[in-house]
């Protein structure tokens, strides 16, 4: 169980939405807090640093540390595994950090059982079309791979009543800007009542 001086904040969204340009800004903002870097069996995009933005592993490691226990959460996604690591979230914990989780609703519900005091924001596109039109943009995914992306995020919306807060992402300065107000929130609510 979580210490009440620690906040865990889980945020969801479809692909494409950018939540990961959201998260890496609001970690520039606010103090004492880290994101999980999660594990990851697919291959590296040309920006990414292993252990930055995720941890890239064989599907044998990945495996082999699922069945160990190590993952709160994990799945296979578009063809590939992804988890995050039980440990650096008991380890964010133990020293009183806040963190936060930057993982999909499937994750989300499970987390939210392992710690039901966590807080959820979905991060919503303006629209589809946007949506698709950041995915082709982003260009790393072939076609097939924007389809099943498109298909799933239709799915994820609907999970949005599911969500404590929602954040529609039509500029990414004032969606940090959001989110940073959500956890300050958060932090006075249970300041009052601790």
């Amino acid at each position: 169980m979580a210490e009440k001086e620690s906040l865990i904040i889980v945020v969801s969204a479809p692909s494409g939405s950018g939540k990961t340009t959201i998260v890496n800004n609001l970690l520039e903002r606010v103090d004492n807090m880290r994101k999980t870097v999660s594990c990851t069996t697919r291959e590296p995009r040309e920006d990414e640093k292993d252990g930055e933005d995720y941890i890239f592993m064989s599907q044998e490691d990945f495996i082999q540390k699922a069945e160990g226990g190590e993952f709160l959460e994990w799945e296979k996604n578009f063809g590939e595994y992804y988890g995050t690591p039980k440990g650096q979230v008991e380890e964010a914990l133990a020293r009183k950090e806040d963190i936060i989780l930057s993982i999909d609703v499937k994750g989300a519900r499970i987390l939210k059982k392992h710690y039901p005091e966590s807080i959820s924001v979905f991060i919503m596109p303006p629209s589809q079309e946007e949506l698709e039109a950041r995915l082709r943009k982003r260009n790393t995914d072939r076609e097939q791979q924007v389809s099943m992306r498109l298909k799933e995020s239709k799915q994820e919306v609907e999970a949005v009543d599911e969500y404590d807060y929602l954040v529609v992402n039509e500029d990414i300065e004032k969606s940090v800007e959001e989110l940073k107000s959500i956890i300050e929130k958060e932090k006075k609510d249970r300041k009052a009542l601790g």
